[in-house]
């Protein structure tokens, strides 16, 4: 990697890094209060994860929202009425690349750029140095504040399993499995109880000669329709009726024992945890396939061998193809871990999982994983860190107060579920709890 030494002071402006969803919204909040903005995006477009031609997206040909059209828009940039409750990804990606266009975001990003190293710089402005994805000459610009939106949905998380070197079929991970023709009279086993892992063993009954579905713990499946409604939009309408939380949870269990039926009678083990306290999983067809055997629910791997696997419960069973939804873990490789405080397995320790703790100029966007959808929780986020970075740069001592006030606050005031063993769980939030939270940020933002 070659640099010339030069770096360049943007003063005041802001660096965005990526422009997916929730860097698209940043861009546009930080544009909307007064910020000059200079985005890098790796790829030659715009969508991230939701633009399946990019290398790095973690999206399949079958892939669809697990929360409703009207629970996942940007409140400012509403989905055509016309679409699905339940859009798929061609559509989400349309509706981004739209978004873009209507707000002008595509003069502020600079494709085809990749962020390779962001440094502190002294008086909370970073040196960002940039390339092309696959080298060449490198350059390092000065910002007064850098905002990290580059998805956590990217970096494949596949354990290690004992044996497998020795295994004579193929082991996969879901990021690999991009058609559903890659089944097509196959022996697959789907290793993960999410909602990728879900999708895929559904894909598998279609498609697979045989299909096998292995989860380390039991998950709440759900429907996503309820009395014709998508799921949580009942769930937002009991919510705006105040309908206290033990009744909610009472209710819920009562529709999915009428909708789903009782799945353990079929291997599948019980949810070691409330409804609302785990990621939630919606998959009608899940259930049905279950049942009538399509799918066969197997517990955790205890081993490979040269021919198969043998669970934990000691069967052996000798699939052909193996696929790990088993997740993936956030990256930021262009970030030393200690500046978001990151553990040794990877994950940061950041206010409102947005906000570094050290450093006031340092912020993330999207690096969540609520129970309704993200766009919404991204755009309020990006509204904050917009704000919140005004307050900085023109109220230092007033700056200083909310963040002492905010570091105080507990985790479990904004996030309300509970976090599990699984990076997806680390930033888990309901989404609900979360928005007060931003929302009384929000409050203590505004101009004296």
């Amino acid at each position: 990697m070659h640099d010339t030494g030069e770096v360049a002071d943007r003063r005041a402006a802001v660096c965005v890094i990526g422009a997916g969803a929730s860097g698209l919204a940043a861009i546009k909040n930080l544009r909307e209060h007064g910020f000059a903005v200079d985005c890098y995006e790796r790829e030659t477009s715009v969508g991230g994860a939701w633009n399946w031609r990019h290398h790095r997206s973690p999206v399949y040909a079958g892939t669809r929202l697990v929360t409703s059209r009207a629970r996942t828009e940007f409140p400012d940039f509403p989905m055509p009425d016309t679409w699905p409750d339940y859009p798929d990804h061609t559509r989400l990606l349309s509706y981004l690349e739209r978004y873009c266009e209507h707000f002008g975001l595509a003069e502020h990003i600079w494709f085809g750029t990749e962020v390779v190293s962001v440094v502190p710089a002294g008086d909370g402005s970073w040196d960002v140095t940039t390339q092309s994805p696959g080298g060449g000459a490198s350059h390092t610009q000065r910002y007064a504040a850098v905002v990290v939106a580059n998805g956590h949905n990217w970096a494949p998380y596949l354990p290690e399993f004992p044996g497998a070197d020795s295994y004579r079929g193929r082991l996969i991970h879901a990021a690999m499995c991009k058609d559903p023709a890659q089944l097509r009279g196959r022996r697959v086993l789907i290793v993960g109880g999410g909602n990728t892992g879900c999708d895929l063993a559904v894909a598998g009954a279609q498609h697979a000669a045989e299909v096998w579905h292995s989860t380390r713990r039991g998950h709440w499946y759900g429907p996503r329709y309820l009395a014709g409604r998508p799921v949580d939009q009942v769930q937002a309408r009991l919510l705006r009726r105040r309908v206290p939380s033990p009744l909610r949870r009472w209710l819920y269990r009562r529709a999915l024992r009428l909708v789903v039926g009782d799945l353990t009678r079929h291997g599948v083990a019980p949810p070691p945890h409330r409804p609302d306290l785990g990621h939630p999983v919606r998959n009608g067809q899940l259930a049905e396939y279950l049942h009538d055997g399509r799918i066969v629910a197997v517990p955790d791997i205890a081993r490979f061998d040269a021919v198969g696997v043998t669970l934990a419960d000691g069967r052996h069973i000798e699939p052909d193809l193996v696929v790990a939804a088993t997740g993936y873990r956030p990256q930021f490789e262009f970030l030393a871990p200690e500046l978001l405080d990151t553990d040794a397995e990877g994950r940061p320790d950041l206010h409102l999982h947005a906000f570094a703790r050290q450093h006031p100029t340092l912020a993330v966007v999207g690096l969540l994983e609520p129970d309704a959808g993200l766009l919404p929780l991204a755009h309020w986020q990006s509204v904050a860190v917009a704000r919140w970075l005004r307050l900085y740069a023109t109220d230092r001592a007033r700056a200083a107060q909310v963040q002492r006030r905010e570091s105080t606050r507990a985790p479990r005031g904004w996030s309300g579920r509970r976090a599990g063993p699984a990076p997806r769980d680390w930033f888990a939030v309901e989404s609900t709890r979360y928005l007060r939270a931003l929302e009384d940020l929000l409050t203590r933002l505004e101009p004296a």
